[in-house]
């Protein structure tokens, strides 16, 4: 009985070496994927001594119920690395294990979460792709149904810690001398659109966006007992919460993707692309507007501090995570008397800006990221989202 595995092969290899490791590997389906250089005259079927499939996505879509792995055989410039990290998102996405030459990669595993209502997710290309400002900004449409988000991060805490809103910058300049990391994702997310969260740790991230470990489970069951309306799980740079969720936006950043991002694209319900990136077919752009959370006294000097998007301020500053020129723009923002200093959470926001603040004797004032649509009504796409859960 033919093996769970469906085989990739290509036609720059001598169809009888082919044949020959197919006999030995005897899978459920053949795959060709290219290539004629060594192919003479003459019906695949014919090669290879089986029958052939010839489109790639089409053959593991259809055979996914059957099968258990796709096992590579193939090779550049037939199936180059790129095309082999396509089929492989797409294997990973179907519940299928890519075996190629020196790699492996397993489905990653999503836990169960005991909750009956909608559990929403938003993952991330990678990091700084605006994952929290579009999670904070989703809870804030369903305000009314008493969300609660669940985060996990680099800097998170050793348990699922719940936090209640409000959060004020005196709570988080206590939770910075204690040690802690006090501008971790669900510390902002509480204390800018002022929802309950739960905040979790993860370690390491793979290249299916897995992390090596996290703690993220026992988060969500945490806040499942909260008996909320809604759970909203965020993802961490490009890991993706390892829970089952109902509906996933994927947020597309600036700069180069990762080697397996089709399968974060795969998950996704809804792509959002930020401006100034290459939107993937049907995505809706976005564009991030920093804004600050309370009103500024009028005719104040300003200092902002962001960890990329430049604000109009008499002193700007792109450096919160690069401690060393932040250091520069501290100064610079003491020099020239700056009274009111504007700051994205994140980063050395609390350890380094706030505190340095207080000493200087000027007032922090946050600054929320919001997601505005660019060629659609976002807000309306993310409440259809939540509503088809």
């Amino acid at each position: 009985m033919p093996k769970p595995l469906i085989a990739l092969v290509d036609g720059e290899h001598h169809p009888p070496a082919v044949r020959e490791a197919l006999d030995r590997l005897d899978p459920l389906a053949t795959v060709f994927c290219g290539g004629e250089e060594k192919l003479s005259p003459g019906p695949l079927e014919g090669h290879y001594g089986r029958p052939v499939e010839t489109d790639p996505e089409a053959a593991l879509r259809r055979l996914a119920p059957e099968a258990k792995a796709v096992v590579d055989l193939a090779d550049e410039p037939a199936l180059p690395a790129s095309a082999k990290l396509r089929l492989a998102a797409l294997a990973l996405h179907l519940g299928l294990r890519f075996e190629s030459p020196g790699l492996q990669l397993d489905p990653p595993r999503y836990e169960p979460v005991d909750f009956g209502g909608p559990k929403l997710a938003v993952i991330g290309t990678g990091k700084r792709t605006g994952k929290t400002a579009v999670a904070g900004h989703w809870a804030s449409l369903l305000r009314e149904r008493d969300p609660v988000i669940v985060c996990m991060g680099r800097g998170g805490p050793r348990e699922p810690e719940l936090i209640e809103p409000p959060v004020t910058l005196d709570d988080l300049l206590a939770l910075g001398r204690a040690g802690r990391h006090a501008a971790s994702d669900h510390l902002e997310d509480a204390a800018l659109a002022g929802v309950r969260t739960v905040g979790c740790r993860r370690v390491g991230g793979g290249l299916s966006g897995a992390p090596a470990y996290s703690n993220f489970a026992a988060g969500a069951a945490l806040a499942a007992g909260l008996q909320p309306g809604v759970l909203i799980f965020e993802g961490s740079g490009a890991c993706i919460p390892p829970v089952e969720s109902d509906r996933t936006v994927c947020v597309v950043g600036a700069g180069a993707g990762e080697p397996l991002t089709d399968y974060r694209l795969l998950r996704a319900d809804l792509v959002l692309a930020q401006e100034g990136t290459a939107a993937p077919p049907g995505a809706l752009r976005f564009a991030l507007r920093a804004e600050p959370v309370e009103p500024l006294p009028a005719g104040a000097r300003l200092a902002a501090f962001t960890a990329g998007a430049p604000i109009e301020a008499a002193v700007t500053s792109t450096a919160l995570a690069r401690r060393a020129e932040l250091a520069r723009d501290l100064d610079r923002a003491a020099a020239e008397g700056c009274e009111v200093w504007l700051c994205e959470l994140k980063a050395a926001a609390i350890d380094t800006v706030a505190a340095r603040a207080a000493r200087e004797g000027a007032r922090v004032v946050f600054l929320r990221n919001r997601p505005v649509g660019l060629d659609d009504d976002l807000d309306a796409a993310l409440v259809r989202l939540w509503a088809d859960a």
